[in-house]
């Protein structure tokens, strides 16, 4: 009997059968065909980056989660750093993941979702930057008073560069360069931070030359579209930038954090220009004021000067009496001066006359001088001789009784020197002992002999009489 009960095993049966992996693709073709491109709105909660630079977290509400994922070289584009319990518009595609068996979002874009978090990452970020120095006032610079030329960094369509150019051309017309730029939306930062890094690039040798103020403008609007002037590469370029940049970003009210690193802010790009240059013709009559002024200063000065040479001069005597008493002098001692001179000559000459006369030729004077060089020369050859004789006469007799006193003289006269065996003179009869060798020395020669002792002593010879000698004739008289 045939039944419409499909839980029959006949029904189940006739079913085709799947395996997990082909349900799975099924899913993930159904889900990305379905759901290609989306926009979620979600609270960001257990986000981490992994190690590869793949960011992973899940965007929840108040009644279902959704897994997400940012692959790496999205991650870089997003603009901002997802982080726990941030409110955002996150764009992508839905796929399934069959591994988990889940299904999440591929980000490729996240933005912030309402005014409360944009302005919690602006108060974050602002603080960031400012523990970092940037905001701090030593790093602004002074702005010129008129600078020759100034770089304008702005949308090149719109109401603000009209308003720039028509404010400058009515206070000061200067030489302007525009710097065209988008001002909100995607790469609107990059765009604005390249404009500032390049007109500080430039160098004055450059066409166009480098500007010496810099205005980076744009006009009002919502946090979202002003947000371009809240990135970090922004505000670093403008607290990095050596020329003088001026911030005149939306309306008086709207604060943007390169206002904080720029050296001045303007509440306008209107106020921007007024700010950047002074008024013509106030400075014109302002110059004309000074000038008149400095000529009746000037004037005042020169009357006083002239009053008070005046006074003085009252005191003074009359110039022209005391030239010409000074004339009259002159002329006295001019005249004075030609008879002292004459005189003075005449009285030299007859002193020179009287001084010539008293000389004596050179001549007489010479023989004189020869006469007198040969007595003397006589004179001290007489001394030379007297002296040396005199000298050989006192050397001789110092000779002779140096000769008179020599122990050779006295061996002469009979006496004998005794030495001992090492040379040393004996004299005493106890340095010596019986058989010791001694050496005799006489007037005419040496003997070697040994002390005897113990025997009779031998008999002394009788000396005869000898014939009395002769006086030496080589030893001198004293007397």
């Amino acid at each position: 009997m045939m039944t419409d009960d499909t839980s029959s095993p006949i029904a189940t049966h006739s079913q085709p059968v799947f395996s997990v992996g082909e349900i799975s693709t099924a899913l993930k073709l159904t889900v990305e065909e379905t759901f290609g491109h989306v926009r979620v709105r979600g609270e960001v909660s257990g986000f981490k980056k992994a190690a590869s630079g793949h960011l992973y977290f899940a965007l929840k509400d108040s009644e279902a989660v959704l897994d997400g994922v940012c692959w790496r070289g999205s991650a870089g584009r997003l603009g901002l750093e997802p982080e726990d319990g941030m409110e955002v518009i996150a764009t992508g595609r839905l796929t399934t993941y069959g591994a988990r068996s889940k299904y999440q979002i591929v980000v490729e874009r996240m933005e912030l979702a309402g005014e409360g978090a944009l302005l919690k990452l602006l108060e974050d970020r602002r603080k960031k930057l400012a523990a970092e120095g940037l905001f701090d006032e030593d790093r602004k610079q002074p702005l010129p008073f008129l600078p020759d030329r100034i770089g304008i960094v702005t949308s090149p369509t719109g109401a603000v560069i009209r308003d720039i150019l028509h404010r400058l051309s009515d206070r000061f017309p200067r030489n302007v360069l525009v710097w065209p730029v988008r001002v909100q939306g995607d790469g609107a930062a990059d765009e604005i931070a390249s404009a500032i890094r390049g007109f500080n690039e430039l160098t004055s040798a450059s066409p166009p030359t480098r500007p010496d103020l810099l205005i980076i403008a744009r006009g009002g609007g919502s946090l979202e579209d002003l947000w371009a002037f809240n990135e970090e590469t922004v505000v670093r370029a403008a607290a990095e930038s050596e020329i003088p940049l001026i911030a005149a970003v939306g309306h008086e009210t709207d604060w943007t954090l390169i206002d904080y690193a720029a050296d001045v802010r303007a509440p306008t790009p209107t106020a921007a220009a007024e700010i950047a240059v002074p008024v013509r013709h106030e400075l014109t009559a302002q110059v004309m004021e000074d000038g008149v002024r400095l000529i009746a200063a000037v004037n005042r000065h020169l009357r006083e000067r002239r009053s008070t040479i005046d006074g003085l001069s009252r005191g003074l005597p009359d110039p022209k009496r005391i030239l010409e008493d000074g004339f009259q002098r002159l002329d006295d001692w001019s005249e004075r001066l030609g008879n002292s001179l004459g005189r003075g000559l005449a009285a030299r000459r007859q002193d020179l006359a009287t001084a010539t006369g008293a000389l004596r030729p050179p001549k007489h004077r010479i023989e004189s001088g020869q006469d007198r060089i040969a007595v003397e020369a006589r004179a001290l050859r007489r001394a030379i001789e007297a002296a040396i004789k005199e000298r050989r006469s006192r050397r001789s007799q110092a000779g002779s009784l140096l000769e008179s006193f020599s122990y050779e003289r006295i061996l002469e006269r009979g006496f004998a020197l005794v030495s001992d065996s090492d040379g040393g003179s004996v004299t005493s009869a106890k340095q010596i002992q019986a058989g010791n060798q001694v050496e005799v020395r006489f007037h005419d020669g040496t003997h070697p002999m040994t002390v005897g002792g113990g025997g009779r002593p031998a008999k002394r010879p009788v000396k005869k009489p000898t014939k009395p000698k002769s006086p030496d004739d080589r030893q001198g008289s004293l007397l």
